[in-house]
C-alpha cells in the first residue's frame, strides 16, 4: 500500500510541477520507499508506474535486461513465498541483547525487532523487480540512497551513500524492504540487513549535512488526520501513522533549522480509507493509487506549498508525461536515465 501511495504521489508531483522527481540531487528511499525511488532514479516515470499497475500491456517495450515490460510484476515485487521456516525464537540475538543493555539507544523498532523470531519470505520477487531495470551493480543516478538497518546493531546503512558497503542495487532495495518477522534479512558484504524503517519511515535527517535549498518527503506511514477508529487492526495502524508523524515532525525541524526548505506531503483520511489497515495487502493497489494522485495534487496547489516548489526546473518530457507516440519508439530505461542526465547537465548551466 505505502508503494502504490508513492507511486500515485509522484506521479501528482509530476504532473502539477512539471519537475522529473527522479532529477533530484538526492533521491533517499526506505522500504516501499527505496523500491520505487530506485526504480524512478533509473529511469522508469511515474507515469509509466501508473499504467503498468493499471495493467496496461506496452507492445515493443523492454528493459535493459532484455525482458518484455508486460511480464513486470504489477505489485512492485508483492508476491510472497515462503524460503524457509521461522522459528519462536529472537531473530538476532546480538540486536536484542543489545538494546536491553542500553535501551536508550535504540529506537523502538529497533528493540522489537531483536526480539522478533527471522523472518521466512523470499526477497527474491523484490530483487527480480529491480534487476528488470538495473540488471546488475547501481543505478545511474548518483545520489540515490537507499537505507537499511544492520540485523546485529541495528545501525542505520545508506547504501549509495560514500563511505558505505558496496551493494548490488536489488541486494540493497530487498533489505530495505525486509520487514522484520515477515521478509527474510538480506546479506551484503558479509552482513545481514533488514528494513532501514526499523530506525525511522523517513530518514529525512540523513539530508541535514546535504546544504541542499528543498526537500520534498512523500511519507506514506504517518498521517495528517488523526484515527479515531476502534477497531484493533486500524488502532494499531493509527498508533503507528502518529509515531511515524512524530518522527517525521523531527527530522523535519532539523533540517529546517539547518536552513533547508522542506515540504511534507502525507496521506489524508481518504488515502487510509483506500489503504485500509494492512499495509501488505495488494487488493486495493490502484484505487490507492488514483486517490493518491488526487489528494497529492490537492496539497501541492496550496499556496504555501505551491510556492516553495516554483523554482522547480523543468524536466526532461518523457520522464515527466507520457509522450504520445507508440510505446515501440519510446526512450529505453537506459536512455531515459541519459536524457534526465542531460537535462541536469544543462539545468546546472543555466
Amino acid at each position: 500500500m505505502g508503494g502504490a501511495w508513492l507511486t500515485g504521489g509522484l506521479e501528482a508531483l509530476a504532473r502539477e510541477t512539471g519537475w522529473d522527481p527522479g532529477s533530484a540531487d538526492r533521491v533517499v528511499g526506505t522500504s516501499a520507499g527505496s523500491m520505487i525511488g530506485a526504480l524512478n532514479a533509473a529511469g522508469v516515470p511515474p507515469w509509466f508506474m501508473v499504467a503498468h499497475q493499471a495493467g496496461e500491456v506496452f507492445e515493443g517495450v523492454r528493459g535493459p535486461d532484455g525482458r518484455p515490460a508486460e511480464d513486470a510484476d504489477r505489485n512492485a515485487g508483492a508476491e510472497y513465498s515462503r524460503a524457509g521456516t521461522p522459528l519462536p525464537l529472537p531473530g538476532s540475538w546480538r540486536l536484542a541483547l543489545g538494546s536491553l543493555r542500553d535501551p536508550r539507544r535504540h529506537t523502538p523498532g529497533q528493540v522489537a525487532t531483536g526480539w522478533l523470531p527471522r523472518g521466512a519470505i523470499s526477497t527474491e520477487p523484490l530483487r527480480d523487480t529491480i534487476r528488470r531495470a538495473v540488471p546488475r551493480g547501481w543505478a545511474a543516478h548518483p545520489g540515490l540512497w537507499v537505507v537499511a538497518c544492520d540485523y546485529a546493531s541495528g545501525r542505520r546503512v545508506a547504501f549509495g551513500r560514500q563511505g558505505t558497503p558496496t551493494a548490488e542495487l536489488a541486494d540493497a532495495v530487498a533489505a530495505s524492504c525486509a520487514i522484520p518477522a515477515f521478509y527474510e534479512p538480506v546479506e551484503i558484504a558479509g552482513r545481514d540487513y533488514v528494513d532501514g524503517g526499523i530506525y525511522s519511515p523517513s530518514n529525512l535527517d540523513l539530508l541535514r549535512d546535504e546544504e541542499l535549498d528543498l526537500v520534498i518527503c512523500l511519507n506514506p506511514t504517518s498521517s495528517l488526520h488523526p484515527v479515531t477508529a476502534w477497531n484493533p487492526l486500524e488502532r494499531f495502524a493509527g498508533v503507528f501513522r502518529e509515531g511515524s508523524g512524530r518522527r517525521l515532525g523531527s527530522e523535519a525541524r532539523k533540517l529546517r533549522a539547518a536552513g533547508t526548505r522542506v515540504v511534507l506531503i502525507q496521506p489524508l483520511r481518504e488515502d487510509h480509507e483506500a489503504m485500509g489497515p494492512n499495509l501488505m495487502s495488494r487488493r486495493s493497489v490502484e484505487p490507492v493509487i488514483q486517490t493518491a494522485i488526487r489528494t497529492v495534487s490537492a496539497q501541492l496547489r496550496k499556496p504555501a506549498i505551491r510556492s516553495l516548489l516554483e523554482g522547480l526546473p523543468p524536466g526532461e518530457p518523457y520522464l515527466v508525461r507520457r509522450p504520445s507516440t507508440p510505446p515501440s519508439q519510446w526512450p529505453s530505461i537506459t536512455e531515459a536515465a541519459r536524457l534526465r542526465e542531460r537535462t541536469r547537465a544543462a539545468s546546472r548551466a543555466a
